[in-house]
Protein backbone atom coordinates (compact mmCIF):
# COMPACT_ATOMS: atom_id res chain seq x y z
CA UNK A 1 0.00 0.00 0.00
CA UNK A 2 1.25 3.40 -0.60
CA UNK A 3 -0.28 6.56 0.33
CA UNK A 4 -2.44 7.77 2.99
CA UNK A 5 -5.53 5.73 4.12
CA UNK A 6 -8.31 5.51 1.32
CA UNK A 7 -11.91 7.16 1.98
CA UNK A 8 -15.02 5.19 2.10
CA UNK A 9 -18.39 5.79 2.75
CA UNK A 10 -20.82 2.97 4.60
CA UNK A 11 -24.61 3.13 4.18
CA UNK A 12 -26.46 1.90 7.24
CA UNK A 13 -29.98 1.48 5.98
CA UNK A 14 -32.87 0.46 8.62
CA UNK A 15 -36.27 -1.61 7.54
CA UNK A 16 -38.73 -2.03 10.58
CA UNK A 17 -36.57 -4.36 12.53
CA UNK A 18 -33.73 -5.25 10.19
CA UNK A 19 -30.56 -3.60 8.79
CA UNK A 20 -29.05 -3.91 5.29
CA UNK A 21 -26.21 -5.86 5.04
CA UNK A 22 -23.36 -7.52 2.95
CA UNK A 23 -20.80 -10.13 3.17
CA UNK A 24 -17.54 -8.79 1.42
CA UNK A 25 -16.67 -10.74 -1.37
CA UNK A 26 -12.64 -9.30 -1.41
CA UNK A 27 -10.08 -8.24 1.18
CA UNK A 28 -9.49 -6.45 3.66
CA UNK A 29 -12.81 -8.14 4.81
CA UNK A 30 -13.72 -11.34 2.58
CA UNK A 31 -16.36 -13.38 4.22
CA UNK A 32 -17.34 -10.83 6.33
CA UNK A 33 -20.91 -8.79 6.70
CA UNK A 34 -20.86 -5.28 7.23
CA UNK A 35 -23.07 -2.17 5.45
CA UNK A 36 -22.64 -1.62 1.93
CA UNK A 37 -20.54 0.85 0.73
CA UNK A 38 -17.00 1.81 -0.75
CA UNK A 39 -14.47 3.95 -2.38
CA UNK A 40 -15.44 7.61 -2.75
CA UNK A 41 -13.69 8.61 -6.17
CA UNK A 42 -12.37 12.32 -6.38
CA UNK A 43 -14.47 15.26 -7.13
CA UNK A 44 -17.44 12.84 -5.27
CA UNK A 45 -19.63 13.72 -1.76
CA UNK A 46 -19.60 11.34 0.43
CA UNK A 47 -23.69 11.79 -0.25
CA UNK A 48 -23.38 10.68 -3.40
CA UNK A 49 -20.87 8.26 -3.04
CA UNK A 50 -22.83 6.17 -0.65
CA UNK A 51 -26.08 5.85 -2.55
CA UNK A 52 -23.82 5.05 -5.55
CA UNK A 53 -21.87 2.22 -3.53
CA UNK A 54 -25.30 1.02 -2.39
CA UNK A 55 -26.86 0.95 -5.42
CA UNK A 56 -23.93 -1.16 -6.92
CA UNK A 57 -23.79 -3.56 -4.40
CA UNK A 58 -27.08 -4.12 -3.36
CA UNK A 59 -29.22 -2.57 -6.14
CA UNK A 60 -31.39 -1.03 -3.07
CA UNK A 61 -32.02 2.59 -3.72
CA UNK A 62 -32.14 5.24 -0.77
CA UNK A 63 -31.88 8.68 -0.02
CA UNK A 64 -28.48 9.65 1.95
CA UNK A 65 -28.74 11.45 5.73
CA UNK A 66 -26.49 12.52 8.58
CA UNK A 67 -22.97 10.87 9.20
CA UNK A 68 -23.44 8.76 11.99
CA UNK A 69 -19.79 8.58 12.75
CA UNK A 70 -16.39 7.09 11.62
CA UNK A 71 -14.47 3.86 11.51
CA UNK A 72 -10.82 2.88 10.25
CA UNK A 73 -10.14 -0.27 9.20
CA UNK A 74 -5.94 -1.33 9.13
CA UNK A 75 -5.04 -4.02 8.14
CA UNK A 76 -1.05 -5.82 8.20
CA UNK A 77 0.80 -9.06 6.91
CA UNK A 78 3.93 -9.49 8.26
CA UNK A 79 3.94 -6.19 10.13
CA UNK A 80 3.60 -4.24 6.59
CA UNK A 81 -0.12 -1.92 6.21
CA UNK A 82 -2.26 -4.03 3.03
CA UNK A 83 -5.03 -1.86 3.79
CA UNK A 84 -6.15 1.37 5.47
CA UNK A 85 -9.48 2.80 5.02
CA UNK A 86 -11.36 5.22 7.12
CA UNK A 87 -14.86 4.59 6.79
CA UNK A 88 -17.57 7.10 7.37
CA UNK A 89 -21.25 5.51 8.00
CA UNK A 90 -24.36 7.39 6.46
CA UNK A 91 -27.88 7.01 7.77
CA UNK A 92 -30.03 6.14 4.70
CA UNK A 93 -33.58 6.76 4.36
CA UNK A 94 -35.17 3.14 2.32
CA UNK A 95 -36.54 4.16 -0.98
CA UNK A 96 -36.85 0.80 -3.41
CA UNK A 97 -35.51 -2.41 -4.26
CA UNK A 98 -34.77 -5.84 -2.70
CA UNK A 99 -30.67 -6.82 -1.92
CA UNK A 100 -29.19 -8.47 -4.71
CA UNK A 101 -25.36 -8.72 -4.36
CA UNK A 102 -23.64 -7.09 -6.89
CA UNK A 103 -20.28 -5.62 -7.50
CA UNK A 104 -17.87 -7.27 -5.05
CA UNK A 105 -20.68 -8.42 -2.66
CA UNK A 106 -20.99 -12.02 -2.24
CA UNK A 107 -24.17 -11.78 -0.56
CA UNK A 108 -26.48 -8.91 0.28
CA UNK A 109 -29.70 -9.08 2.51
CA UNK A 110 -31.85 -7.43 5.45
CA UNK A 111 -30.65 -8.99 8.63
CA UNK A 112 -32.48 -8.73 11.63
CA UNK A 113 -31.22 -6.51 14.29
CA UNK A 114 -30.84 -8.81 16.66
CA UNK A 115 -29.19 -11.22 14.76
CA UNK A 116 -26.36 -8.20 14.39
CA UNK A 117 -25.83 -7.26 18.35
CA UNK A 118 -25.70 -11.35 19.15
CA UNK A 119 -22.86 -11.79 16.22
CA UNK A 120 -25.04 -14.29 14.49
CA UNK A 121 -23.15 -13.52 11.19
CA UNK A 122 -19.20 -12.98 11.40
CA UNK A 123 -19.03 -8.97 10.98
CA UNK A 124 -16.20 -6.61 10.16
CA UNK A 125 -15.43 -4.31 12.74
CA UNK A 126 -17.28 -1.69 14.36
CA UNK A 127 -20.90 -2.48 12.84
CA UNK A 128 -22.59 -2.74 16.12
CA UNK A 129 -21.39 0.37 17.47
CA UNK A 130 -22.23 1.92 14.20
CA UNK A 131 -25.67 0.16 14.26
CA UNK A 132 -26.30 1.45 17.53
CA UNK A 133 -25.80 5.37 16.31
CA UNK A 134 -28.61 4.94 13.79
CA UNK A 135 -31.00 2.94 15.89
CA UNK A 136 -30.61 5.87 18.30
CA UNK A 137 -30.61 8.29 16.02
CA UNK A 138 -34.02 6.61 14.36
CA UNK A 139 -35.45 6.53 18.34
CA UNK A 140 -34.51 10.47 18.64
CA UNK A 141 -36.69 11.13 15.11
Amino acid sequence: MSGGPELAALAVVLRGDAVLMVQRGKAPDRGLWGFPGGRVEPGETIARAVIRELAEETGVSATAGPVLGETEVIRRDDGRVTHHYTLIAVACAYGTGEPVAGDDAADARWVPLDDVFDAKLPMSDGVARLLSLALARRAAA
